[in-house]
C-alpha cells in the first residue's frame, strides 16, 4: 500500500498532528486513537474492501484509519460527532478526493439516505474504532436501520466483542450475541492490546467482523421476536415456561413442547424463532377465546 504523509498509524506523526491543533481529548466521545500500523493493516484486510466499495467510517478520530480506508475503497464517509477534530480531518485527507467528512452523531444519521446516496441503495461497508460505552447502540442501530450492509467491521471492548460472538452455552451469549446473530455471521477476529491506542484504554480491545447472512425474512414476528429474546435472558434463570409468563400472561396456556423447559442460554437463535412463533400462536389463540 502507498502511503500518504504523514502516515497517522505511526505514533510519531500522530503526537505531531495532536501538538499542532493542541487536541485536547474528551471523555465523553471515549476517543482512543490506534497508532499501530499492523493493526489498522489487519482491520483493514479483515473488512475485505475492494475499489468497488463504499465505506462508512464511524468515529475517524484525526483520520488515522481513514487514510487505510481511502487507499482501498471507491468512496469513505467518515462521520465525526467531535467539531474540534473536522479542521484536523480536513488537514490529515486532504491528498484523497474519495472521503466526504460529515460533522454529526451517527446515531442520528439516516442510514438508508447515506445507502441510497452514495452506494445507489446497495450493500455498504462499514468500519469503526467504536467509542466503549456507546458501541451497542451503534450497533443495533445499524442492524435495525434494515439498511444493507455487506459487512460490519469494528474495534469494541473485548468483554462486548465476546459477547456479540458468543454462542449457545456459554456464559456469555445473551441478548446481543442472538439479535445480533439473527442477521449476521459474526467473527471474532483477534484481540488488541491497550498499548496500541493514544491514550491507553484501561481495557483490552478486539476486532469482529458480522457478515449478513441469507436471511431476508426472520420467519417470526420480528417485533415479538426481540420482546422474547430481552424477557427470558432478564430471567435467565428461570425456565423458558415460567420466564415467558410477563409477555403471555397468567391465562394464556402454553405447549408442553420440551422447548419451554429450557434456559435462554441454551437456545441456538433459530430455537428463539421458534420459541417466537409458539408464543404468537399461543398468543392468538387467547384473544380469539
Amino acid at each position: 500500500m502507498e502511503k500518504v504523509k504523514p502516515w497517522l498509524g505511526e505514533p510519531q506523526n500522530t503526537i505531531a498532528v495532536l501538538q499542532k491543533y493542541g487536541f485536547v481529548f474528551q471523555k465523553k466521545y471515549g476517543q482512543n486513537f490506534l497508532i499501530d500500523t499492523h493493526v489498522l493493516e489487519r482491520i483493514i484486510e479483515a473488512s475485505e474492501i475492494t475499489k468497488d466499495d463504499f465505506v462508512l467510517e464511524i468515529g475517524p478520530g484525526i483520520g488515522t484509519m481513514t487514510q487505510y480506508l481511502c487507499e482501498a475503497a471507491r468512496q469513505v464517509l467518515a462521520v465525526e460527532i467531535d467539531n474540534n477534530l473536522i479542521p484536523i480531518l480536513q488537514e490529515t485527507l486532504s491528498p484523497y478526493d474519495n472521503v466526504e467528512i460529515l460533522h454529526g452523531d451517527i446515531l442520528k444519521q439516516d442510514i438508508h439516505e447515506i445507502a441510497e446516496k452514495y452506494n445507489d441503495k446497495k450493500p455498504i461497508k462499514v468500519v469503526a474504532n467504536l467509542p466503549y460505552y456507546i458501541t451497542t447502540p451503534i450497533i443495533m442501530g445499524l442492524l435495525e436501520s434494515h439498511v444493507p450492509l455487506a459487512n460490519i467491521t469494528v474495534m469494541v471492548q473485548k468483554e462486548v466483542a465476546e459477547r456479540i460472538a458468543a454462542g449457545p452455552g456459554s456464559k456469555t451469549y445473551g441478548i446481543l450475541s442472538v439479535l445480533i446473530q439473527a442477521w449476521y455471521r459474526v467473527e471474532y477476529l483477534f484481540t488488541v492490546s491497550e498499548h496500541v491506542f493514544n491514550p491507553p484504554p484501561k481495557v483490552k480491545s478486539a476486532v469482529i467482523r458480522m457478515t449478513r447472512n441469507d436471511t431476508q425474512q426472520l420467519g417470526c414476528d420480528e417485533k415479538l421476536f426481540k420482546q422474547v429474546v430481552k424477557t427470558t435472558f432478564n430471567q435467565r434463570r428461570k425456565t423458558l415456561r415460567n420466564s415467558i409468563k410477563p409477555i403471555l400472561g397468567k391465562e394464556c396456556p402454553l405447549t408442553e413442547d420440551p422447548l419451554f423447559n429450557k434456559r435462554p442460554e441454551q437456545l441456538s437463535v433459530q430455537e428463539f424463532i421458534e420459541l417466537t412463533n409458539q408464543v404468537e400462536t399461543a398468543l392468538k389463540e387467547t384473544i380469539e377465546k
